[in-house]
């Protein structure tokens, strides 16, 4: 039964952050603040630090430079196991990470609504067992303040075609918690700069 330890949003806020042990240790994006190259190396250079056997990256939002300079930036990664629309096999389990989400003012990342970002969602292929991405589902950890759900429609319909066996993001502070779509858990992980804690998962 692998532990999987999840984290999302950390934003440079990283340091004092309890981590539990687990098998595979897996950030959901925006590591940094403005993602620039020398808090990525920080914040790489933090999760190179934690014990856990495996260690799994997506980007988020605010992580400019791994879409603006990515041959610099996943330069920074080595030992760790970075996934942008691709998959590895991580104890015993497939693993598909992706980091994009429906337009979202001019930060990183970002597609529209519909064939654009469908396109990407496409990619995911069926059998995977845990699929990574940075922004939610459409009605599953998406709930902002101002009371409008802002998750993807096509990432929900693709889900029911993946059917993984657990989903795991963040981007959306304001809606961290766990729901069941079919045998999927479903799972807003983020930690909102440090003052949620680290959510361990026993995936059976």
């Amino acid at each position: 039964m692998p532990r999987i330890v999840a984290m999302a949003d950390t934003h440079n806020q990283h340091v004092g952050l309890a981590v539990p042990e687990g098998d595979v240790l897996i950030h959901a994006g925006d590591l940094t603040g403005r993602g620039s190259l020398p808090e990525l190396e920080q914040v790489a250079d933090w999760l190179r630090s934690l014990p856990h056997p495996h260690k799994v990256v997506v980007a988020g939002n605010h992580d400019f430079a791994l879409q603006r300079n990515p041959v610099a930036a996943r330069a920074l990664f080595h030992g760790l196991t970075f996934l942008e629309d691709s998959e590895a096999t991580l104890a015993g389990l497939r693993i598909w990470g992706s980091p994009w989400q429906p337009w979202f003012y001019d930060w990183a990342f970002n597609l529209r609504r519909g064939a654009e970002i469908d396109a990407k969602w496409k990619l995911i292929p069926e059998g995977v067992d845990v699929l990574i991405t940075h922004g939610p589902p459409l009605g599953f950890g998406d709930l902002v303040d101002r009371g409008e759900k802002v998750g993807c429609e096509d990432l929900l319909r693709h889900l029911s075609r993946v059917k993984p066996r657990l989903h795991l993001f963040g981007h959306i502070h304001e809606d961290r918690g766990e729901w069941q779509l079919g045998p999927t858990r479903v799972v807003n992980c983020t930690t909102s700069e440090g003052e949620l804690p680290v959510t361990v998962i026993d995936l059976p």
